[in-house]
């Protein structure tokens, strides 16, 4: 089984990507924590690493070649916002927040070089980061990722805990597949 999580900035995906790999005792892999990664060892921002994206097709490539390799294998949860298109045999998730929430989550999570000094400069950072990455997968994939006709699930976290939406993504997976958990019976 192979669980694919794109989603909104700030609704949790790599949280919750983490803790349901942990759930059902699945390999966990971030394509967000892979260009993180990528930005801090290129002295970078998260928001100028998507920017030099949209001109520079290999920073997508590499990242695009780590799904690939996962595509044909088994038990995963990939948080990644094209982890539809890339994984189209896994069950695909996507998290929604409120803008303002997601920036909040975000200020307090203070990722790599991400270091903001207020709620509304997270908030312009992601509008930029959105519209950015928009352009990008459209150009490079001809997808909007924001299309919801692409998941099997989809969940509004705002107001939900990290835990509550793994709950709700087990729910849903065991339904889909038929498995039953021996704890609530």
């Amino acid at each position: 089984m192979i669980i694919t999580i794109s989603g909104d900035p700030g609704s949790g995906k790599t949280t919750v990507a983490k803790l349901l790999a942990k759930e059902l005792k699945l390999k966990h892999f971030s394509v967000g924590s892979s260009l993180r990664k990528l930005a801090v060892e290129h002295g970078k921002t998260f928001l100028e690493i998507n920017k030099e994206a949209e001109t520079n097709p290999d920073i997508d490539r590499f990242l695009d070649s780590k799904l690939v390799e996962i595509s044909k294998k088994d038990g995963y949860v990939v948080d990644c916002r094209l982890g539809f298109l890339f994984i189209p045999n896994s069950i695909k998730i996507f998290l929604k927040v409120d803008e303002k929430v997601g920036a909040e989550r975000i200020f307090k999570a203070r990722r790599g070089l991400e270091h903001y000094s207020s709620v509304s400069e997270v908030l312009n950072s992601l509008r930029e980061r959105k519209k950015s990455e928009f352009e990008r997968y459209k150009k490079y994939y001809g997808v909007d990722y924001n299309n919801l006709k692409y998941y099997d699930l989809v969940i509004d976290t705002t107001n939900l805990t990290p835990e509550e939406t793994v709950s709700a993504i087990i729910d849903f997976v065991r339904n889909k597949s038929g498995v039953r958990d021996e704890n609530k019976e």
